[in-house]
């Protein structure tokens, strides 16, 4: 191996190291949020279940949950319902620098790799068990093929590679703009376009059932809202830098890579600028503006055009060294990796922040399971409130173990839905006419007297419940309410007047009880069994 080869090489590894190092901190956090608890309870069903949920619900994800069947088929826990994630994340950065190597030189890629590996939106997702990350993986490496292929390899692997991201996450079709923005700035002869045309075109051929079947799924996320400047500052501050400190050096390097003339290595079709820039910006622009009309955007949605920013900027910070006069090769190189280690000593606060489940969502679905375990006897009637609630049981049912679920008609596996089909409202009543005390899982705001259930089941739940019982005790944890209500001597005839919380009278038990919870989820964490919103009602994100 000449000494090229092995620049090359570490160029590569380096920042694939540094990843799984960031990324394998703090993997374990003690408990699984409402995104991962869809991911950790579908993905343990049989293929033919998860077919039919795909029918109804999460078809964009379908091909994430069979691949994560396998994976947690080993050992059904959190480490390795990320793990993928953090592998993904590890061989991103190592695409990042291999298109970084190819397109300038070796320490371009170094840099740009580690500068990916130290961004806290990509430590985040590499945290995270859902799709985006392998979303970003496949991205780069489409990328790095569609810059071979343009060089005059086979157009084959690049539509392979992209097919299948897209069957990932279908908002990765968008990478088939940046590519065409990119094709159009490196100026390639016709012969370029006639092939890339082709592959673009069996890609959408292949991803176009997925998407007549999302879009029938569309209400899915019904709860996002169209993007504004905040949502660009945002976005901004995630992919070049969370504070000016950061981002001000970062947009000057970038402005610095966009220089013309662009730098072009002699073989290469396409210099650098004409590959990142378009990565970096037309994914997000296009959901952007899309959305001011019909509402897609999330940020997660284009994570994998993160990698355009460390692209420029690496290029930018080469530009500058190539301009100072007489500086060895080595040193440019080392104080570029300094740079680097700077700027992840800066991001450590928010790297050590990211890693607490008050990061995810809020919530901790073992915390949920851990004070059922602890208060619930076998035989108990439980009611979830709305029925969504129903994860923590799905994610970690030894908690739950021996309860009945007095609203359940079928249960989630057997319905091919994600928590499962209730009752109707009369049954529902019927059932709840035979009970004296019942435990009550509710989600933070459906306690509030502003919230408004959506369905008919909900509603006969809430006005029961207010109506006819009385709540005797409640133990709040991360995101979940639990109370116990027994019936009132007579029932109350009219309605309810104000919310659930209004008449709340606590015997005993404060919100100090989730802190013990907490202590006590870790009894809970990691076992198999049986088989989304925050502060506001929220179907479960894409």
């Amino acid at each position: 191996m000449n000494r090229e080869t092995s620049r090359r090489t570490a160029a590569v590894a380096v920042p694939m190291a540094v990843m799984l190092v960031i990324g394998s901190w703090g993997l374990d956090r003690g408990g699984i949020w409402r995104d991962e608890a869809a991911t950790f309870q579908v993905a343990r069903r049989t293929v033919p279940q998860i077919w039919r949920l795909l029918h109804e619900a999460d078809a964009v994800h379908g091909l994430y949950y069979l691949l994560l069947r396998p994976v947690l088929a080993v050992h059904p826990g959190e480490v390795l319902l990320r793990l993928p994630s953090l592998l993904a994340a590890a061989v991103t950065a190592g695409l990042v620098a291999a298109l970084g190597t190819r397109l300038a030189r070796p320490r371009v890629g170094l840099w740009a790799g580690l500068l990916y590996a130290v961004t806290p939106m990509v430590g985040h997702y590499a945290q995270e068990g859902r799709s985006y990350a392998m979303v970003a993986a496949g991205a780069a490496g489409a990328t790095l093929l569609l810059v071979r292929a343009a060089g005059g390899r086979s157009w084959t692997p690049y539509g392979v590679v992209l097919a299948f991201t897209c069957l990932l996450h279908e908002f990765a079709v968008l990478l088939l703009l940046a590519h065409a923005a990119t094709l159009a700035l490196g100026r390639v002869p016709r012969r370029v376009w006639t092939r890339w045309l082709c592959a673009a075109g069996a890609v959408v051929l292949v991803l176009l059932p997925l998407a007549l079947v999302s879009h029938a799924q569309s209400a899915q996320v019904a709860w996002l809202r169209s993007p504004g400047q905040g949502s660009v500052d945002r976005l901004v501050h995630q992919f070049a830098g969370p504070t000016d400190e950061i981002l001000v050096p970062c947009l000057i390097l970038i402005c610095v890579a966009l220089r013309r003339p662009w730098p072009k290595l002699p073989g290469r079709e396409l210099p650098l600028p004409a590959v990142a820039l378009p990565l970096l910006l037309v994914p997000p622009a296009v959901l952007m503006t899309v959305s001011q009309w019909s509402p897609l955007y999330d940020d997660r949605y284009v994570l994998y055009a993160l990698a355009g920013a460390p692209l420029l900027a690496a290029a930018g910070a080469d530009r500058i060294a190539r301009a100072v006069p007489r500086l060895p090769r080595a040193t440019a190189a080392a104080a570029g990796v300094l740079a680097v280690a700077v700027v992840c000593a800066h991001h450590l606060p928010l790297l050590r922040q990211d890693r607490s489940m008050a990061q995810r969502g809020g919530e901790n679905l073992a915390t949920a399971s851990a004070l059922a375990a602890r208060e619930l006897r076998p035989g108990d009637p439980v009611l979830f409130l709305p029925s969504i609630g129903r994860r923590s049981a799905l994610a970690y049912p030894r908690g739950f173990r021996g309860t009945r679920d007095v609203a359940l008609a079928e249960s989630a596996r057997t319905s091919g839905t994600l928590y499962g089909v209730e009752m109707g409202p009369e049954a529902l009543r019927r059932q709840l006419a035979g009970l004296d005390r019942v435990w009550l899982v509710a989600e933070p705001y459906a306690l509030r007297p502003t919230w408004y259930p959506g369905s008919p089941a909900e509603r006969v739940k809430r006005a029961v419940v207010e109506e006819e019982f009385e709540p005797r005790r409640e133990f709040r944890g991360s995101g979940v309410t639990l109370r116990l209500y027994e019936r009132r001597p007579t029932a109350r005839p009219g309605g309810a007047r104000g919310g659930i919380d209004m008449r709340l009278r606590r015997v005993g038990a404060t919100s100090r009880d989730g802190a013990a919870a907490d202590r006590h989820a870790s009894a809970l964490r990691g076992t198999g069994g049986a088989p989304t919103p925050p502060a506001s009602p929220r179907p479960r994100r894409w």
